[in-house]
């Protein structure tokens, strides 16, 4: 397929930047049902951040953003990246996906490939995807195809851009693999798999091995601060051993490491087989906004300080540093969990959200005031430029969650501190 128009649906933190790339290359649709977000974009505007100005100009002769459905038609290589989250039960939610297979199927033409790239569980894309685009398209596989190049893409991070990771393709036959690897072979280094379910496969478990990992340190923080012994010491100290792999400790969330886990799990027990590991380390970091939240009291009860009365600032509430994104962030768990103590008084400091209220609490934006206890949730860069310590009241409690200050140096100062 000489060079073949793209249609990139879904224009969030994995499709726009994918969307951009592609445009350096080839003829690229961007297609999102918001329009708003389309008006933005075609304004060159990114509010995810992840995207410049500048980027949108190089290649604004390439690319058109559009919500208009039928303009799917004319792509030749269809991609599709939106959410896949879980339900309250923890089951996948797969209600963007359906609904974006049902739009694409409608307007597919003959001979063309729909790659996924959103993450799923080992057989979707053949066992619930296909059935819809042929449903819809009156087309059977053969007279279109299908793919799957799992999205990659970790906002804020300009290490590993799509242009500097190697990204999976696998596609129905070897020509349609051929296809994507010359293909996405424009934009990225690019590994063949062998088949569709492997890709799928590769994906998910990406995000599960990083979700154990981080669970064991959350653990081993959480027991070592049952022994009275610094976990960061600890680490530091096991870190000297050559095989010894560093993690750390901290709130895990965000629209991918908690969810993909349930996806595997979840086709794990329908095909009888209990994933207790896998599901053992969820436990253990949903468990952490909780765990934080009674060292706070208990650290006050033992300071004589009235649990009512207490002042909490807590800096940042996204789910991870510099990105402007509060889907899954665990300091809405935190914030919950404090109020069920009877914490009342509690401020956020997020100045990557232009609201003047999130979860419930009062958005400061920047410091001011004293306070009785400071959370250092998130650790923005935009943070560097202040005094953290200097918006505790004497005596007053930091909780360092992203183990940013030096313990000595904040106790000199008559702080109390603790570090998960």
């Amino acid at each position: 397929m000489k060079n073949p128009k793209i249609c990139v649906i879904g224009l969030g933190y994995v499709g726009l930047p994918l969307a951009v790339r592609f445009a350096e290359h080839f003829k690229v649709i961007g297609f999102d049902i918001s329009e708003k977000r389309i008006n933005e974009l075609n304004n060159g505007i990114d509010r995810t951040g992840e995207i410049k100005k500048e980027d949108f100009e190089k290649i604004n002769d390439n690319i058109i953003f559009t919500n208009d459905e039928k303009r799917i038609k004319e792509g030749n290589v269809i991609i599709i990246t939106v959410p896949t989250p879980t339900t309250k039960d923890k089951k996948p939610d797969l209600r963007f996906l359906e609904s974006a297979s049902k739009i694409v199927g409608r307007n597919l033409k003959k001979g063309a490939i729909v790659v996924y790239e959103s993450t799923t569980y080992p057989g979707c894309t053949e066992e619930f995807c296909l059935p819809i685009l042929e449903k819809e398209s009156g087309m059977k596989l053969g007279e279109f195809y299908i793919g799957y190049s799992p999205e990659r893409i970790n906002p804020g991070d300009l290490s590993h851009t799509i242009d500097k990771i190697t990204k999976i393709v696998a596609g129905c036959d070897k020509e349609t693999t051929d296809v994507l690897l010359e293909t996405y072979g424009k934009i990225t280094n690019v590994y063949p798999a062998s088949s569709i379910r492997v890709a799928e496969s590769a994906k998910v478990i990406e995000n599960i091995q990083r979700d154990i990992n981080i669970a064991l340190f959350n653990e081993l923080a959480m027991l070592f601060d049952k022994l009275n012994i610094d976990s960061k010491e600890v680490f530091d100290a096991a870190s000297t051993k050559w095989n010894f792999l560093r993690f750390y400790p901290g709130f895990v969330g965000g629209h991918c490491i908690p969810e993909d886990p349930y996806y595997l799990a979840t086709k794990s027990i329908e095909a009888g087989y209990i994933p207790e590991l896998i599901l053992a380390g969820r436990r253990i970091n949903e468990n952490v906004p909780l765990f934080v939240a009674n060292k706070v009291v208990k650290l006050l009860i033992k300071n004589n300080k009235l649990i009512k009365d207490t002042k909490i600032c807590i800096f940042g509430g996204t789910y991870k540093e510099n990105v402007p994104d509060l889907r899954e962030s665990k300091v809405e768990e935190l914030i919950n969990e404090l109020k069920d103590f009877g914490i009342e008084n509690i401020v956020l400091i997020e100045p990557l959200i232009d609201k003047d209220e999130i979860f419930g609490v009062k958005n400061i934006k920047k410091p001011k005031g004293k306070y009785d206890v400071v959370i250092y949730a998130v650790d923005h860069n935009e943070f560097s430029k202040y005094d953290v310590l200097n918006c505790l009241n004497e005596n007053g409690i930091l909780i360092d969650i992203k183990r940013k200050f030096d313990k000595k140096g904040v106790e000199s100062r008559g702080i109390i501190y603790w570090g998960l």
